[in-house]
């Protein structure tokens, strides 16, 4: 062996490693674990013992999913916030949407999936209706929505996309999930009943039954009210008072302003039956950030200020949700909001889809979506899918102050024969959505 060895390395050194090349290959027969280890050393696989037949070939890997998804919305006018803590974000939805198709792709890469993502973000002078039909028409048929209710309605009543699947990530509407429901257009966000149901039960559970209402004077504000008077009847709380925020808004930025709200706010307050918390309902965000530590009576505020519904929470981090977090902060360098979770969860919500029925026809997925096999994974402890009477997602509702989680709702002891997310919102006994349109 020692003179093999030094023959070989008294030849050239092109000869000298074919001859190393001949050595190996042959010591793969005889060694395959030291000719595995070194590159091109054994390039065919042992042969079979005798009397064993070879393995057979791995099943093929199947041919490559395309998945592709169509994100439209428009450039709203939206209020500015109330406080100059929150700063002004421009790319609400998107953003989440962005970093969904990369956790699709990551799972997609082992099971030949690839998910696309199409940006349609118009303005407020754009053809609305001529450029989305002229998507629709194109194949783009998995659209995020994130549009206001007349736009989406209009969406979703175009011809294109009779057999397309919307996903509404914007709208928190009861309308839309009840007369004016459609077939084709699934709801990610809690609705308006569905987030007032979620803070009475808590309140029935605080002990805390009469409540001040005080609304502000915009349609959603309106709507959010009623859902809360419904949330009153359902649980057996008492609306000892109705009262409506009329004041003009002055400059919240001037050395007065805060002289101003600091007298408002008592006076609206003043002079209220006795009560346990105020509900105030101010969509609009106009006044409802002003009540907190400033009522006639020292008195909790919940409802679209004070302690609040939301699928989503900066302050959130229990069953992995931390990681969501940074993860989004580390992609996008600001917090996640409730409209980026819901376009991260809308396109995950086809990503697992595709996942388990290896296609990307909307049929196939509507059908996906409807059935108990269902679920998809939002880090909030359960699996979520929708309600099959009016597209809703199912899903746990956080209630979370400025900067804490405080609770999350169902509470314990409202039950359920099915599901116990079903105690928030429209149930399937009460629903007036007709999904033939």
């Amino acid at each position: 062996m020692r003179l093999r060895r030094r023959v070989c390395l008294r030849l050239p050194g092109a000869w000298r490693r074919l001859a190393m090349r001949v050595v190996l290959v042959a010591m793969g027969g005889t060694f395959p674990l030291i000719a595995s280890l070194i590159p091109g050393a054994a390039q065919q696989p042992p042969p079979a013992p005798a009397g064993q037949q070879a393995p057979a070939p791995g099943p093929a890997q199947p041919p490559l999913l395309h998945v592709n998804m169509l994100y439209i919305g428009r450039q709203y006018v939206e209020p500015e916030p109330l406080s100059l803590l929150d700063k002004i974000v421009t790319d609400k939805g998107i953003q989440g949407a962005r970093i969904a198709i990369q956790d699709n792709n990551r799972t997609g890469h082992f099971v030949n999936q690839d998910f696309r993502l199409s940006e349609l973000i118009l303005s407020l002078d754009d053809d609305f209706k001529g450029k989305a039909k002229a998507a629709l028409a194109g194949g783009q048929n998995l659209v995020v929505a994130d549009l206001e209710k007349d736009d989406l309605l209009a969406l979703a009543d175009m011809p294109e996309a009779k057999n397309a699947i919307i996903l509404d990530i914007r709208t928190s509407d009861d309308s839309l999930r009840q007369e004016d429901c459609r077939a084709n257009v699934f709801h990610i966000l809690p609705s308006w009943a569905m987030r007032t149901d979620a803070l009475g039960q808590y309140l029935i559970w605080k002990k805390w039954p009469r409540w001040l209402l005080i609304t502000g004077k915009n349609p959603a504000d309106l709507g959010y009210a009623a859902a809360v008077k419904r949330t009153a009847m359902r649980y057996g709380a008492t609306i000892v008072d109705e009262r409506t925020y009329a004041y003009a808004a002055g400059s919240r930025r001037t050395d007065t302003g805060h002289q101003e709200i600091q007298q408002q706010m008592p006076l609206l307050t003043q002079s209220a039956p006795p009560y346990d918390v105020v509900f105030v309902s101010d969509e609009s965000e106009t006044f409802g950030e002003y009540l907190p530590y400033r009522t006639w009576d020292p008195r909790p505020v919940v409802g679209t200020q004070g302690l609040i519904a939301v699928a989503w929470h900066r302050s959130f981090e229990e069953y992995g949700g931390t990681q969501l977090q940074h993860r989004f902060e580390r992609e996008v360098g600001r917090i996640m909001t409730e409209r980026d979770y819901a376009g991260w969860l809308a396109v995950r919500s086809i990503g697992e889809a595709t996942l388990r029925i290896n296609s990307a026809k909307p049929e196939d997925i509507r059908n996906y979506f409807l059935s108990d096999a269902f679920g998809v994974d939002g880090y909030k402890g359960e699996g979520m899918n929708f309600r099959n009477w009016d597209l809703q997602l199912r899903q746990p509702v956080l209630l979370a102050s400025a900067r804490d989680l405080v609770s999350i709702s169902p509470q314990e002891g409202f039950l359920h024969p099915k599901y116990l997310t079903d105690t928030l919102g429209y149930d399937q006994p009460e629903t007036k959505c007709r999904l033939n349109k």
